[in-house]
């Protein structure tokens, strides 16, 4: 049965597709030849459903995701089309590889030839913005993939401002706008789709969402979370070696992860050297017969050395807020990793034992690196999905895969809620089988 929560993923559409797509295709599915997608074509997105009086499946029409894909007719004439393209927000494996995938499908499949790409996220769109508009084409992004970052710089803040980057928008006749960004960034677009709802302009929004953390509901996987886990694999490996050739030996390694544990989850199986993997959904105490510091001694005192694996936001509530808060609205964290080394080494230092704690955070590494395999290829269908909403007059929807199809997601739903590791689920269990960690080290 269906509860209250029920959500919509009705797409918005600025109007009637009229022109035919220049991309040649079959409109005759499974005839062997790559077909149109119909925006009749849907997947369920939970697997529960209501059942009719025979006992059928009856799937609610505003449960079922929209597929993504070229449509056989498009809104937007392509030699009047002028997309932007920012990317908002830190810097993360696959923004080049987006940008990439963007500008060549709008380039070659579509014949758009007015690109162009916005500096600095949302800022860039301000009202007397330092930073010059990039016009983008084949040639300028042809080996941006090989690069970690973003040609086009990022930057958090300017996202509220919405009336300004409106007027932006129009001065330059830009009657696309992809914004490649996380949660702050999605939100920005929405109040952007409001404003241009409210002016009744004809500008298609389109988010593709970024975050490293793993942290948007609702869609499998965001890009760069891959290439996160590979990163940060040889560090914990590293720390395992450290620890292990070291007297009473602690690797401590922090990865990101500011509201959800999800590279810590993925690395500690990926490197199962980790024996306390620690993470936001998932509140600790430090001292106390049942906290992190009695059961690191154990593990030391019995087997010589141990590898501790933190994201970012994990132990937060061990420390008092900092009431600040970044260009985002994020609220600013206290280092964890060093807060932990420090009292690691008090700890133990006070138990008269010896200790030699090695804190890694190799956070900015991971975040500059090229997208790997798995990442370049998810980037690349991305990208291109976010070409085919925009030129059929899709707005207010950003792309994401879920059961490994790519779909389009209103940001409103999408935005709606945070997407955090289940301490009741597969994911976590195996993290815990795998460090041999307790369930929980908090002593009520």
């Amino acid at each position: 049965m269906h509860n209250n929560d029920t959500m919509d993923f009705t797409i918005a559409s600025l109007g009637e597709t009229k022109i035919a797509n220049p991309i040649l295709m079959s409109t005759t599915q499974n005839d062997g030849q790559a077909a149109y997608v119909s925006d009749d074509d849907h997947i369920l997105f939970g697997i529960d459903t209501d059942i009719d009086e025979d006992g059928h499946p009856v799937p609610r029409h505003e449960e079922m995701m929209e597929l993504a894909g070229p449509r056989e007719k498009i809104y937007f004439n392509p030699p009047h089309v002028h997309a932007a393209i920012c990317t908002c927000g830190g810097i993360c494996p696959g923004l080049n590889n987006v940008i990439r995938a963007v500008v060549r499908c709008f380039w070659y499949r579509y014949g758009v030839r007015r690109i162009s790409g916005i500096q600095y996220g949302y800022q860039g769109l301000l009202e007397n913005s330092p930073w010059p508009v990039i016009p983008l084409d084949p040639d300028l992004v042809d080996d941006i993939q090989e690069k970690g970052g973003t040609i086009l710089g990022s930057a958090r803040g300017g996202g509220k401002r919405v009336g300004e980057i409106v007027d932006s928008l129009m001065k330059m006749n830009i009657n696309i706008l992809v914004a490649i960004g996380g949660d702050g960034t999605l939100r920005g677009a929405w109040d952007i789709y409001e404003e241009v709802k409210k002016r009744g302009l004809k500008i298609s929004i389109i988010g593709i969402p970024k975050t490293i953390d793993n942290d948007l509901s609702l869609i499998q996987s965001s890009f760069g979370v891959d290439t996160a886990v590979q990163m940060a694999v040889p560090v914990v490996r590293g720390a395992h070696i450290e620890a292990r050739n070291s007297i009473h030996g602690i690797g401590l390694v922090k990865v990101m992860g500011r509201e959800s544990g999800f590279i810590a989850a993925n690395t500690s199986l990926a490197q199962s050297d980790v024996n306390f993997c620690l993470i936001p959904e998932n509140p600790f105490d430090l001292d106390g017969p049942n906290g992190l510091l009695a059961h690191l001694k154990r593990r030391i005192l019995d087997r010589g050395h141990a590898v501790v694996l933190v994201s970012e936001g994990a132990g937060q509530e061990l420390l008092p807020p900092t009431n600040e808060t970044d260009a985002s609205g994020n609220v600013k964290f206290h280092d964890i990793g060093v807060y932990l080394k420090d009292r690691i080494t008090e700890f133990f230092k006070a138990e008269k034992i010896e200790a030699n704690v090695k804190y890694i955070d190799p956070s900015y590494i991971i975040r500059s690196a090229p997208a790997d395999s798995y990442d370049s290829i998810y980037c690349a269908r991305l990208g291109a999905h976010a070409v085919h909403a925009a030129m059929a007059g899709k707005t207010q929807l950003l792309i994401g895969q879920i059961h490994n199809r790519f779909v389009h997601l209103p940001i409103k739903v999408a935005v709606s809620k945070r997407n955090h590791v289940d301490l009741a689920g597969a994911l976590w269990r195996d993290v815990l089988e795998n460090t041999r960690q307790p369930h929980s080290m908090k002593n009520e």
